[in-house]
């Protein structure tokens, strides 16, 4: 279990997710095939709206910037919005390929400083850059004002070559953050970006979350491991699942769930953005069911209290997994249904060569390394 080092009761109950959005263009043989909004702040407000939590959000954006999205950014007039490019090989197209990419930041805006963010104390801090934009001032500043701060390690491990902008890892102890550890609260991993950090010894520091796709995730804290099911899922596009994975996880804990009962909840929303292309639209039917299954659930296992978080699978786990994967099955049959709607509608000129859309964003495969291999530096792990 973890004890808060500080009396939430002093906190508002809010979560503060700080992070830039960006434009993503998906490119393949040469030729752009979508553009759309990205960052990883999209995907997770996109989950804590659904599910009804309170959140601000700090994120910048130059003049450029193309979305309207519910939470306005900061505007910053000298600089111009951060752009990934996405480069794509033919394997993309192919039923079998891997779907490898090479991931360039073209452009980056001005970092996050600890003075844009809010005043006033948060019950959570979420500290979700994709560019570079999170500092190690500004995450300081976050575990002053939050009681728990949750970090994708994406944010403090990438770093961008100086001629292309080709987005490389580097080890964790090399990336000036690792002091700030103990104070960290969780810290968020995929698979391949946890191969650059010691597990056994980050895990003695702060909570290790690591998602790993189909085989579903895993939470390790000093002595205490705990594996999570996945939810069988047909993957459309794999971007944005671990941000929507770690948009769950925080909203069940948000919400007064076991940690390993929100990291059931965060598999659950990651299943559902992979069908999905682009930023996922959740069915407000499916949402209303998962509400009603966290409600039961916390009324049912009355396990946690406000210092302690428990890291043990409460009794009735694998049932509360049982009643989210009903809830996905109407999420499946609002998707394929979406499929049959599109298939028997006449293609727009110039759409013939896409794959169905399924929500009112555009195609996005872009910053998330959920399940993706990318560059790495040379020589290192």
């Amino acid at each position: 279990m973890v004890r808060h080092q500080k009396d939430p009761r002093n906190f508002t109950d809010t979560v503060l997710i700080v992070g830039n959005y960006c434009h993503d263009v998906l490119l393949q043989n040469g030729n752009v095939l979508a553009e759309s909004l990205g960052g990883a702040a999209s995907f997770i407000s996109n989950v804590l709206n659904g599910l009804s939590i309170s959140f601000n959000l700090v994120s910048k954006v130059g003049k450029d910037f193309k979305y309207e999205t519910n939470y306005a950014p900061i505007v910053i007039p000298t600089s111009k919005t951060t752009v990934f490019h996405a480069y794509f090989d033919d394997s993309i197209s192919e039923p079998n390929g891997h779907q490898d990419r090479v991931l360039q930041r073209v452009s980056a805006c001005e970092p996050i400083r600890p003075s844009d963010l809010p005043d006033g104390l948060f019950n959570y801090g979420m500290a979700v850059g994709v560019g570079g934009e999170i500092l190690p001032e500004t995450l300081e500043k976050m575990l002053e004002i939050c009681n728990v701060v949750f970090v994708d390690i994406q944010s403090i491990i990438r770093v961008f070559d100086s001629v292309d902008g080709t987005v490389k890892l580097v080890p964790l102890k090399d990336c000036g953050f690792y002091h700030l550890l103990p104070k960290v609260g969780f810290l968020k991993a995929s698979s391949e970006e946890a191969l650059f950090m010691d597990v056994d010894d980050v895990r003695k520091l702060c909570c290790v979350v690591v998602t790993n796709g189909k085989e579903g995730s895993e939470v390790s804290w000093r002595d205490e491991n705990v594996k999570i099911s996945p939810f069988s899922a047909t993957q459309v596009d794999p971007t944005g699942a671990g941000d929507s994975f770690l948009g769950g996880f925080v909203s069940g804990l948000f919400q007064g769930l076991a940690v390993p009962d929100a990291a059931l909840l965060g598999n659950f929303f990651g299943s559902i953005t992979v069908a999905q292309i682009g930023l996922p639209k959740f069915d407000s039917t499916v949402l209303q069911r998962v509400k009603d299954e966290v409600q039961r659930r916390k009324l049912r296992c009355c396990e946690r209290r406000d210092d302690v978080l428990k890291f043990t699978k409460p009794v009735g786990h694998e049932q509360f997994h049982a009643s989210l994967c009903a809830a996905k099955l109407v999420s499946a049959c609002t998707i394929q249904e979406g499929q049959w709607d599109l298939q028997s509608s006449p293609a727009k000129r110039g759409e013939q060569d896409f794959p169905p859309q399924y929500t009112d964003q555009p195609k996005l495969l872009h910053n998330s390394v959920y399940e993706e291999p990318i560059q790495t530096v040379e020589g290192k792990p």
